[in-house]
């Protein structure tokens, strides 16, 4: 028996750069480095540990869509142990948003065949988390969301979901879509011989012909949400310094009672 598992992953830019949106106003990605979603490596973790702990022959296939730099961002999970990946990559998909994404996404998951998609609980540039749902709805297949636990047996994928006064247990008859928290176990650093490795693994181009996308069902046209305006964060002000010459405590008061912080 086989299991073939998708990993959907994006290519973000680093919450560290000075990211800033473009004159159409979307975000500005060439001025910016960009890695793999951090939140997208426990979704690879997870889907490797399915993989490791299975007595099935199992194959993990990450997929991303993105401009050509999106590559590093499979690269990274294929060195991590994936076995292989998929780009969809096209110059239409520029301004695409979660809508769009979830299309794209979910006819290239049907195109490379699927029993189980896991996702990470949101990306770290838009964090909307609700591709997984809308990747479920557009597959037609049941969806166990935010689990910081997972397991596949026998056809079914189980996992926990914590929540702030309990915990669900959970379970979907596969194929089905999950999405994994930053909760569900630390991702794997890969090793100088996954990094070697990942450079002979198979990494598939496809653009919207090859998912028989319209360019106006994607992008800024087909977006469904778009910024309008956008300002940019003004400078950090100096602050406001009190010397304690004998009364700096009741400037200190002061100070906070005259912004009703006490």
């Amino acid at each position: 028996m086989s299991l073939r598992i998708v990993v959907t992953v994006k290519y973000v830019p680093d919450a560290t750069g000075d990211r800033h949106f473009a004159d159409d106003l979307t975000v500005d990605r060439d001025d910016v480095d960009g890695l793999l979603s951090e939140l997208d490596e426990y979704a690879v973790e997870q889907a490797l540990q399915i993989s490791e702990n299975s007595d099935d022959d199992v194959e993990v296939t990450v997929l991303t869509v993105g401009p050509e730099d999106a590559k590093d961002a499979l690269r990274k999970a294929l060195s991590m142990g994936a076995d292989k990946a998929i780009h969809v990559e096209d110059d239409d998909l520029h301004g695409t948003d979660a809508i769009g994404t979830s299309l794209v996404l979910a006819k290239a998951i049907e195109k490379a065949g699927f029993d189980l998609v896991v996702s990470g609980m949101a990306s770290t540039d838009g964090t909307a988390g609700i591709v997984p749902a809308l990747l479920a709805e557009r597959l037609g297949v049941p969806q166990v969301t935010l689990l910081s636990e997972v397991s596949v047996e026998d056809g079914t994928v189980r996992g926990r979901r914590d929540g702030d006064a309990a915990s669900e247990q959970l379970e979907a008859s596969l194929p089905a879509v999950v999405s994994v928290t930053d909760q569900s176990g630390e991702a794997r650093y890969p090793s100088f011989k996954g990094i070697m490795a990942a450079k002979k693994k198979p990494v598939q181009s496809w653009d919207l012909s090859d998912l028989d996308i319209e360019a106006e069902e994607v992008g800024l046209e087909g977006a469904w949400s778009a910024v309008e305006t956008a300002t940019a964060r003004p400078a950090r002000t100096a602050g406001t310094i009190v010397k304690d010459e004998g009364e700096g405590g009741k400037q200190l008061a002061a100070f906070l009672a005259e912004r009703k912080f006490v």
